[in-house]
């Protein structure tokens, strides 16, 4: 495609590939780079970790998703430097640099986890980030089942058995009640030889949970948790964590082996590879266009920019946000080679949901109708089948999910690593 623009995207997420769609089949030559070869439905990550899905019903092969559009390539590898004045992106994979020009680039590599100053958290927390996060949860969590099979110390099975999730946000939400109805109500039964019951305790420093929300749908949410099991503790902060404890704000101590960490995100760290100013949390300023303020032909979408609304707050990093500027930004980008005038964001806002477990969850459609209950968990379920990727993934998804629901079962029960967790030093974020 020798003389046709070319656009590189970094990061296959909803934003690239809400771009990547976008510019599939106009009269650009795309180069979509990813770390992985997948692209992965992040909101079902949690049920990978408690063994309600197969990992392959959430992920889609990125070259599957794009392989009757020609000028869409794919490639793998891990993006490391950025020159503006040369207009290049280099790229490493497999011990192989290369560097690709380009005539305009979009960035959506997202966020990661933050630890807001207490980066030794890192060390004994397991994140709900990636597809490879959900199998590392996953592999724990049934580790440790096991291990308390073995152990005969009451204090030591008890800090086995508890779970301790960071965050009150819908991540948070959904990975407490789902652990929880995982040990309690699937595994349980597995182990009757000795009684293992699984104490799971949500922390959050706010005084309530679901910080956008009205009042009511945050004390729904809270009541509905409770009623499932889940100890909630409100107004209390993290200050130590290790291999076998926490220690919150408020001096208690809570043995466990598991701390599963989805308090907060920062920006992907590659905007600082642009030489521009950053916002606080390592956000990268974007004109209302999406692209990059002082960043000639080069776009930034999703949860790694700040752009305010027109109250002057910023967008909330959400995954309808990153996929409506990836639209925007590919027209904005066949409109400037066009020489037609760019479009300008405009946030349409269907509204929020968070599933808590078995018929629990809460929903505010259009941020106007407030769904509480069974008919909100309903709600998530047709939402969350309706945009995977692939007909097979929706049909196995919802199979698996008729299946749960029946039986109490969880089909997806194995160990594929029987390593004991050991929190990595450091992993890689671009």
């Amino acid at each position: 495609m020798e003389g046709t623009p070319r656009v590189v995207i970094i990061g296959a997420g909803f934003g690239g590939l809400f771009a990547a769609r976008t510019l599939a089949g106009e009269n650009v030559e795309v180069f979509l780079i990813d770390r992985n070869n997948y692209y992965t439905f992040t909101p079902l990550l949690y049920q990978v970790a408690t063994c309600a899905l197969d990992p392959s019903e959430i992920a889609y092969p990125i070259r599957n998703i794009f392989r009757n559009k020609k000028n869409v390539h794919s490639f793998l590898g891990t993006l490391t430097a950025i020159d503006p004045d040369a207009q290049t992106v280099t790229v490493e994979f497999a011990d192989e640099v290369r560097t690709a020009k380009y005539d305009y680039l979009i960035l959506a590599t997202g966020s990661t986890p933050t630890y807001f100053g207490n980066d030794d958290f890192r060390q004994f927390s397991l994140e709900m980030r990636t597809l490879m996060d959900a199998v590392e949860l996953r592999n724990h969590i049934l580790y440790l089942f096991e291990k308390a099979t073995w152990t005969q110390d009451t204090a030591k099975i008890e800090a086995l058995m508890t779970i301790v999730v960071v965050g009150g946000g819908p991540t948070g939400l959904e990975t407490a009640g789902a652990i929880l109805e995982l040990y309690n109500h699937v595994l349980d039964k597995e182990f009757n030889r000795r009684t293992l019951k699984a104490r799971v305790v949500l922390v959050e420093m706010q005084p309530h949970l679901l910080a956008p929300y009205p009042d009511e749908l945050r004390q729904a949410a809270l009541r509905q948790l409770r009623s499932l099991g889940v100890e909630v503790i409100l107004e209390n902060a993290v200050t130590e964590v290790a291999e076998d404890h926490i220690v919150l704000s408020d001096g208690t101590t809570i043995p466990t082996h598991t701390l599963v960490w989805s308090a907060g995100v920062k920006a992907s760290p590659v905007g600082e590879m642009l030489g521009v100013e950053l916002t606080r949390g390592g956000r990268v300023t974007i004109e209302k266009t999406t692209e990059v303020t002082g960043a000639k032909n080069i776009y930034a979408v999703g949860d790694m920019t700040y752009l305010e609304d027109p109250e002057g707050n910023p967008y909330p990093m959400l995954i309808p946000v990153a996929q409506q500027q990836a639209i925007l930004a590919a027209k904005n980008i066949l409109a400037d080679l066009k020489s037609e005038p760019p479009q300008e964001f405009t946030y349409h806002d269907r509204g929020s949901m968070a599933t808590i477990g078995r018929s629990r969850a809460v929903a505010y459609i259009y941020n106007k109708i407030q769904l509480k209950g069974f008919l909100a968990w309903v709600a998530w379920l047709f939402l969350h089948l309706m945009t995977l990727l692939g007909f097979r993934n929706r049909v196995t998804v919802m199979f698996n999910w008729m299946w749960n629901y029946l039986t109490y079962d969880r089909s997806v029960r194995l160990i594929l690593d029987q390593t004991p967790f050991k929190k990595r030093e450091s992993k890689s974020d671009n």
